[in-house]
């Protein structure tokens, strides 16, 4: 786990690409759940480089900000925006 701090903060001083399991714990899901989101849609951006996926931290913090909600019984549509 601290490993993948490290390297998410290297990361992000070095390259604003992460990768699924860098990306995954920057916004505290599973990278799994990632996977899942690039197949349904409804996740953040993301972007192919050649084979390998990668997202932008601009694009995760913007989907993160997109997804607040002002309450527990916030259903998502139409939720407060921060």
């Amino acid at each position: 786990m601290d490993d993948e701090i490290l390297r998410a903060a290297q990361a992000r001083k070095g390259s604003p690409f992460l990768n699924t399991a860098q990306a995954a714990f920057y916004v505290g899901l599973s990278g799994r759940t990632l996977e899942k989101m690039r197949t349904m849609g409804g996740g953040p951006r993301f972007r192919k480089h050649g084979r390998y996926v990668r997202y932008h931290i601009d694009d995760l913090d913007g989907w993160s900000k997109t997804h607040g909600q002002a309450s527990t019984s916030d259903t998502g549509a139409g939720a407060a925006r921060r």
